[in-house]
């Protein structure tokens, strides 16, 4: 059965936590046994045997770099010029499974139905095809200038997220204030006209509405759980639901447990003292799909493996193969089959082919 994942941070993984992904998640975390430089380390859920064996032929990838200005304690890159080169050892990864045929890139409608096709023709082997991917860039600190946008439009790029965490060079973000920064309308503009699909998520609160003033084109927010049930400015609350999805736009269910259950502590809660299950999750859904009115608005955006593993992620979940069993919770729920196959990859494809019919791309 078919899933689509909004929003996976697989080259960061395979470059920065030095990760195989081509390997089964166990031999990933026998590894890493014993390293600590990072909190997840040997709790790693997300590889591409795993992501074949949940059924997860389509993904939204992204590439990732921020820039820190002198005084920023996030972790980042201490030019733009730094963080651009970043992103491309990134898109020479995806290049490279390419290569090996363990990824294939969608770019535009054709080859979205043509790999569509394949993983949902009779008989199609799940486990030897390759994973179709959408690149989104998370975070636009490594747009030099805006003019960099057009170039990385050629090389496949489709989304943009001009924010991530703290402050950024076009937008402030999560757990910031205030509105887009000075390039930040400019960016947005050369969005619109190059077709680029706008990701709202890790805006501040002043900046995405600003952003939905501004911008004219498709807009999602690929990873993003309610507010109204865990109070913190990553969320989005109830009236910012209800404007992108009078946009169209979907919004992809987060597996990152602080944003699915309240009074989550760093370093010391825990999925189990929380209670952080697929139930907890699927009220994020249920609540988004009462305030747009319908389930055509919810997808899978797990962020799995976004630094963080399965010390962070509801209790039923050991690797990605396990997600699809949030949709038997949600038929619990009152979803039924159609409603079941949307939020699985139908939300996300139809919203893509919306987007992308009659679309040239630049060359």
């Amino acid at each position: 059965m078919l899933h689509v994942d909004a929003h996976l941070d697989l080259s960061m993984n395979a470059l920065e936590w030095n990760r195989d992904l081509r390997q089964p998640v166990a031999a990933i975390r026998a590894r890493e046994a014993g390293l600590t430089d990072r909190p997840d380390r040997g709790r790693g859920t997300v590889s591409f045997p795993e992501l074949r064996r949940g059924g997860f032929g389509l993904v939204v990838a992204t590439q990732i770099a921020r820039y820190v200005a002198p005084g920023n304690p996030l972790p980042g890159w201490h030019s733009a010029e730094q963080a651009w080169a970043q992103t491309q050892g990134q898109l020479a990864w995806y290049r490279e499974m390419e290569r090996l045929g363990e990824m294939r890139a969608v770019t535009d409608l054709a080859s979205l139905d043509g790999h569509l096709a394949a993983w949902q023709s009779p008989g199609a082997d799940q486990a030897t095809l390759p994973i179709g991917y959408i690149r989104s860039l998370e975070g636009a600190d490594s747009l030099v200038t805006v003019d960099y946008l057009e170039q990385a439009v050629r090389d496949g790029l489709r989304a943009v997220g001009p924010a991530h965490y703290g402050p950024g060079r076009y937008a402030p973000g999560t757990h910031t204030t205030g509105r887009l920064e000075a390039h930040g309308p400019a960016l947005l503009a050369a969005m619109e006209r190059l077709g680029v699909i706008l990701d709202v998520t890790h805006l501040s609160d002043d900046s995405l509405w600003q952003a939905l003033d501004l911008f004219g084109g498709a807009l999602w927010a690929s990873h993003h759980n309610a507010r109204a049930l865990v109070d913190d400015q990553r969320q989005l609350p109830d009236d910012q639901i209800k404007a992108i999805v009078s946009r169209g736009a979907v919004i992809g269910a987060s597996c990152d447990a602080w944003m699915i259950v309240p009074g989550w502590v760093r370093g010391s809660s825990t999925p189990q003292s929380t209670g952080c299950t697929f139930e907890r999750l699927a009220d994020h859904v249920v609540h988004i799909c009462e305030l747009a009115g319908s389930t055509r608005h919810v997808c899978i955006g797990s962020d799995l493996d976004g630094a963080f593993g399965t010390e962070q992620t509801p209790q039923e979940i050991d690797t990605i193969a396990d997600l699809p069993r949030l949709c038997d919770v949600l038929a619990t729920r009152g979803f039924d089959d159609d409603d079941l196959e949307g939020f699985r990859w139908r939300n996300v494809v139809e919203f893509l082919r919306a987007h992308w019919a009659g679309r040239e791309w630049i060359a």
